[in-house]
């Protein structure tokens, strides 16, 4: 996985994929979506796909593959080799939403939230697989909003294609936890190895969980909150931990 575009520049989305099995190309396929960061006032939120022929479905499973939140650091890492290593029918495609590209998509004057910003990443991943010739016959995916809309939704934009769309998904179907494990994956290579555009010195590395409720990370973001320039493009400033530190803290400015 080359992160290496996105460190480049990471006030902006970006796309990273493997390679697309020629088997992918030829047979039925299935794919699962999930996403990884939603929540966390830190860093990006990464959305993943993965997809294997319809006939492989157990090789998947023999994987071990499972929902990345029930599994550590090390054991997503070894999944994630594995399921990465299964390249002659397994394929991914991930989209890293910088947390500026979050904030200033839900700060924009029309409306646009987290839940249509995570349907539209989702939908253009769906149709990255379909352009680049992958033979989609089923899609899996973990609900944002209600599920039935949503599959709904899913369903008249990819007609042909058998949408199923569940709350835990990536707990209950494999293509599903193994796109939860490569876009956690990728987040947490992301976060870790994160450069700080700004001049900030050695940056403390102790920010928590990255959750708004966790007392470290609320004071990492005192910490790093410039009275006149805000936070760092780490930080997604349009969450109201963040913009009720700013309002607090930060200069007013009269325009």
């Amino acid at each position: 996985m080359d992160l290496g575009s996105f460190h480049t520049n990471s006030s902006v989305s970006c796309r990273l994929a493997s390679r697309i099995p020629d088997v992918c190309r030829t047979e039925d396929c299935c794919l699962g979506i999930d996403e990884a960061g939603r929540g966390p006032v830190l860093g990006p939120m990464v959305y993943g796909i993965c997809f294997c022929p319809v006939s492989r479905k157990e090789e998947l499973k023999a994987l071990k593959v499972a929902d990345s939140k029930t599994l550590t650091e090390a054991e997503r890492e070894n999944l994630f080799e594995k399921v990465d290593g299964a390249n002659s029918y397994v394929g991914w495609a991930l989209q890293v939403l910088s947390p500026n590209t979050i904030s200033t998509s839900m700060l924009q004057r029309t409306k646009y939230n987290l839940n249509a910003l995570s349907h539209d990443t989702a939908i253009g991943l769906v149709q990255y697989a379909l352009d680049n010739g992958v033979q989609l016959k089923e899609i899996f995916v973990d609900t944002v909003g209600p599920a039935d809309k949503y599959e709904d939704k899913l369903s008249k934009l990819f007609p042909g294609i058998d949408v199923t769309v569940r709350p835990k998904a990536d707990s209950l179907f494999p293509v599903v936890s193994a796109a939860s494990i490569c876009a956690k994956v990728a987040r947490d290579r992301i976060v870790k190895g994160w450069n700080f555009p700004e001049d900030l010195g050695d940056v403390d590395p102790e920010y928590g969980s990255g959750y708004p409720g966790d007392p470290k990370t609320k004071a990492w973001l005192l910490k790093y909150l410039d009275p006149v320039f805000g936070f760092p493009q780490f930080v997604r400033f349009s969450w109201s931990t963040a913009q009720t530190l700013l309002d607090s803290k930060g200069v007013t400015v009269h325009w």
